[in-house]
């Protein structure tokens, strides 16, 4: 409340020391005038002299200085009178001319529109009572966040340095309004006015191009809220260290997070399509050549994106050719100096008995190049582009690349997956830590249970707030199995098209795809994958007392409308059979 009065003050302070000197002026002329008016001799309706008090002095200069214009008052002026006014009038058009030039140029001052937007979006921060995430950085990551978190129905609250974006986030179709100001996620007064220190502030997303400012933000963060997660973007690895150092939950580089990846693809294919289904990228399991091979690779462009994904290839003991035109002054593998969008230095490469290349420079239309002049002269090559800028997808997906890496998406989906799903991330571990026999049998479990597509990703708590019936029914002692919760509420004998990824205990203890014959507890948590429609259903499950008591038992009780809607399903499916 003590900042808050403090910049409302600073706003007022700034406004009377730019408008000080009009205002004396303004002032100044009025007294004169109302002075001098006072002085001038008038002759009464009785013909005897008589001169004005200050107060019908005041009045009449008040309406002539504004252009009113009532008249003279309280009788008609004497020559010596009018002359003074003439002068007034004069005086006040100079004074108010001034005075009105200096507002207006006051109004269009950068600096008090940026105190009063500052004064405007920390009113609104203080107004929310519901959590709400920090987003810093309204670029096409921030944009991304703050779309998906609107679509989950939670708040998000924006500063960005650049005012452009921060007048696009209006243009957008939010269901709620988003809080946003341009200004420096740097400084921590921002990130205070922004809400790092209020009560429903759920986390702190530093999504920023510059590393600096996101060290920044993580320091901040630690310091001055270090109850709440810090989701932090760092692309260079000094950077990251130093976030680690200040004890950063979650800090996320999108080269390193792919050249992972990659390492993965090549050492686990089952684990990495498996994973690339459940995150919603293109999964072609019957397709030949739809895991990176082992074998030749061109490497086009030597940046921090290249880098990482060289060193993952070194430890898997790939050959690799690069393609650059400033090679460093230490050369460790075969380098090839030119431009790799042009045919010559591809062939150089050896482009037509490579297995695979890799388009990674900072320039989408020269990713773009290198990628169609590549499968023109080697039509197999297994393709890993880079996309810089997510507004050029359309592009890329015409370029039908098996691998197309975009920045913008890895961290906006690496946050959402640590928002939305917390569990995401251990089952992801584990995942990586299997063996190859294990995710491919998962891989072939889960996509026969539910099909292709990308299922939808949740979880849920066995908790009386989020799984009612469950945890009541737990609760009274009596068991319950995954695979007896995981059955349709319309025909218990007919299993839903979901699965228990990730289970971990309240004690700790954490089963990876848990067997259905797997005991629950009650404060259980629970990563799902379901089908289009199955969620619903196990919700209905997991909260109705009736459904729950069908599964477990085969009793139908009788209820609600919902319940006689479900009876009568299961009459219907019965007579089928029948």
């Amino acid at each position: 409340m003590l900042r808050s009065a403090t910049r409302h003050q600073s706003v007022f302070f700034l406004i009377l020391r730019r408008m000080r000197t009009p205002l004396i002026l303004l002032v100044a002329s009025m007294a004169i005038s109302v002075l001098g008016l006072t002085l001038m001799p008038g002759v009464g309706e009785d013909g005897q002299p008589r001169r004005l008090g200050f107060f019908e002095a005041f009045y009449f200069v008040s309406y002539t200085a504004t252009t009113i214009g009532f008249g003279e008052i309280p009788h008609a002026f004497s020559p010596q009178q009018r002359l003074w006014v003439i002068f007034t009038i004069y005086l006040s058009v100079v004074g108010w001319t001034y005075t009105l030039g200096s507002l207006i140029g006051l109004l269009s001052d950068r600096n008090l529109r940026q105190a009063i937007a500052l004064e405007r979006f920390a009113r609104a921060v203080r107004h929310l009572h519901e959590p709400f995430y920090l987003v810093c950085g309204y670029g096409e990551t921030g944009r991304l966040i703050c779309r998906a978190l609107d679509q989950m129905g939670r708040r998000a609250v924006v500063v960005e340095i650049d005012e452009t974006r921060v007048a696009e986030i209006d243009l957008h179709a939010h269901r709620a309004d988003i809080p946003a100001v341009a200004a420096d996620a740097g400084r921590p007064e921002i990130l205070q006015l922004a809400g790092l220190i209020h009560r429903d502030c759920a986390g702190v997303i530093a999504l920023t191009n510059d590393d600096q400012t996101n060290l920044a933000i993580a320091i901040a963060a630690r310091l001055l809220a270090p109850q709440i997660p810090a989701l932090c973007r760092a692309e260079r690895r000094e950077v990251a260290a130093n976030m680690a150092s200040f004890g950063t939950r979650h800090i996320i580089n999108p080269f390193e997070r792919f050249g992972e990846t990659l390492g993965l693809a090549l050492r686990t294919p089952s684990a990495w399509m498996l994973l690339r289904w459940l995150t919603g990228f293109r999964y072609s399991r019957q397709t030949t050549g739809s895991t990176p091979p082992r074998g030749r690779w061109i490497v086009c462009g030597h940046g921090r994106f290249a880098a990482g994904l060289i060193d993952v290839m070194d430890d898997e003991a790939l050959e690799i050719t690069i393609i650059d035109p400033d090679p460093p002054d230490e050369i460790d593998h075969r380098w090839v100096v030119g431009d790799a969008t042009g045919e010559l230095a591809l062939l150089r490469a050896g482009v037509r008995e490579a297995d695979g290349i890799i388009a990674g420079t900072n320039s989408d239309l020269d990713n773009l190049s290198i990628v169609v002049t590549a499968r023109e002269l080697n039509p197999a090559l297994f393709v890993i582009v880079r996309q810089n800028r997510y507004a050029n997808r359309d592009l890329f997906t015409v370029l039908n690349a098996e691998i197309s890496v975009v920045p913008s998406e890895v961290i906006a989906n690496e946050c959402l997956s640590i928002l939305a799903t917390p569990l995401f991330l251990p089952f992801k571990r584990a995942v990586r830590a299997a063996d190859e026999a294990w995710c491919a049998l998962q891989l072939e479990r889960l996509t026969r249970l539910m099909g292709e597509e990308r299922p939808e990703i949740w979880g849920v708590k066995i908790v009386r707030d989020e799984a009612q019936a469950l945890a009541r029914w737990l609760d009274e002692g009596r068991e319950v199995r995954v695979g007896e919760l995981l059955r349709s509420p319309a025909d218990r004998r007919t299993p839903l098209a979901c699965a228990v990824l990730y289970l971990q205990r309240a004690d700790g203890e954490t089963l990876p795809m848990p067997a259905d014959d797997t005991l629950l507890r009650r404060g259980d948590q629970l990563l799902l994958a379901s089908a289009a429609d199955c969620r619903q259903a196990l919700e209905l499950t997991l909260a109705n007392d009736h459904t729950l008591t069908y599964l477990m038992t085969g009793e139908e009780i009788s209820g609600g409308r919902l319940w006689r809607i479900l009876a009568g399903k299961r009459k219907g499916l019965a007579a089928a059979r029948s």
